[in-house]
């Protein structure tokens, strides 16, 4: 077997068709480099399947241009197939043209089988030559480049699952972590009942809830609601939960709280970022709640006979106007009263003809369900709810229900 022959062009331009040539006769490799040179190709040449194999494997090529007979086999082809066979194995192989001058119809079609693109018989015509050259060439470039589309198309899918995988850790935990920041238990008061609800419509929401012992006969109550859903409200809402509890006291009122509250949502956030919010401070033994509902959905005192009262004193949302002042309102309970402080995700549930739930609907059921205990009466509102809109949650839904026990 003779040695490997190369003869590789010094420059070679970004779009020159790079062509190995595999045949053991030395006149026809001459006059095929003669041929493709003038045509612009950059041409390697070998003369054994040993050495077209190792071409290829250290080498690219836009095609391969073989002789499917050599000097052990001149009349079967089975050495060009077996070579062809090992092609068949490489990834990204370029496109295959075989010659012989041996050629049969069964010998083109098993080497088609092989994944030959195309077939040329020796003596061969130039023009036709360098049209199959030419055509394979542009055919293996494009599939190439499909390739090559695919790949990065494939990676960046597999890069963006990595990105949602470690944003959903990430949301995970901050939902752990804002659970961690509600209430883990509801602290209670003799005489009183108080339970609570908080769903989130994503892993994590905007709504806040809390409730504050203040001292023996006083809990600080409230209720917020941050404009929007996901992180950004969720990051609101954090630095929400942390300044209540920071000012909540029993010197300092409502009304005067909500206003330092409003400065430092004002200073803090975006013009399109607001908070709809409502604290009271409830005294235990006098019945009396002093609230301040700043733009919050006014809750509902429902009475025992069954009328009822909304607490709306106070002033506009947290966040938009800095330096403004708020009214304080006063609530008088009564022995078998019900207190509910509820979010906009509560009445806005919608079911498929695209009713909301509604506070009328709210009310109604308020009304007949009113002697419920609280941990009953704040389920019940939940079902009537879930039932309503089939389950399916647009918004984040807080509920909160004090109970005045008889």
């Amino acid at each position: 077997m003779t040695a490997v022959t190369l003869e590789i062009s010094p420059v070679r331009e970004p779009m020159q068709p790079r062509i190995l040539i595999a045949d053991d006769q030395q006149d026809v490799l001459d006059a095929l480099r003669l041929l493709l040179k003038g045509h612009g190709y950059s041409i390697v040449t070998v003369n054994s399947p040993v050495d077209l194999l190792a071409a290829v494997a250290h080498q690219e090529f836009d095609i391969l241009l073989i002789d499917l007979n050599y000097a052990r086999d001149t009349t079967s082809g089975r050495e060009g197939l077996d070579v062809l066979s090992r092609l068949k194995e490489i990834e990204d192989a370029p496109p295959v043209v075989a010659m012989t001058g041996w050629a049969t119809v069964g010998l083109a079609v098993e080497a088609m089988q092989f994944g030959v693109s195309d077939f040329v018989e020796k003596p061969w015509t130039n023009t036709r030559l360098l049209e199959i050259l030419t055509k394979q060439i542009g055919l293996g470039r494009e599939r190439r480049e499909s390739r090559r589309r695919a790949q990065e198309e494939a990676r960046a899918r597999e890069e963006a699952l990595l990105h949602l995988q470690e944003q959903e850790r990430e949301i995970a935990e901050a939902k752990a972590i804002q659970e961690k920041l509600l209430p883990r238990e509801i602290p209670q008061m003799p005489g009183y009942e108080i339970a609570s609800a908080w769903q989130s419509a994503r892993l994590v929401g905007g709504d806040y809830f809390d409730i504050l012992p203040l001292d023996e006969t006083t809990m600080g109550i409230c209720i917020a609601d941050v404009a929007g859903k996901g992180m950004p409200a969720a990051l609101l809402m954090s630095n929400l939960q942390a300044a209540v509890r920071g000012l909540s006291s029993l010197t300092v009122a409502p009304h005067l709280l909500c206003s330092r509250l409003n400065s430092i949502v004002y200073r803090n956030t975006e013009s399109d970022r607001f908070i709809t919010f409502f604290y009271a401070h409830l005294d235990g033994p006098a019945r009396r709640l002093a609230y301040v509902n700043a733009g919050h959905n006014a809750p509902f005192v429902v009475r025992s006979d069954g009328s009822h009262e909304r607490l709306r004193d106070g002033g506009p949302v947290l966040g938009v106007f800095d330096g403004r002042s708020y009214e304080m309102g006063s609530a008088q309970l009564f022995a078998g009263d019900r207190v509910i402080l509820f979010t906009d995700g509560v009445t806005e549930a919608g079911n498929t003809a695209g009713e909301e739930f509604g506070e009328a609907r709210l009310l109604r059921l308020l009304e007949d369900h009113r002697h419920l205990s609280a941990d009953e009466l704040q389920a019940k509102i939940l079902a009537a709810v879930a039932e309503f809109s089939g389950g399916r949650r647009q918004d984040d839904a807080t509920l909160v229900v004090l109970a005045v026990c008889e």
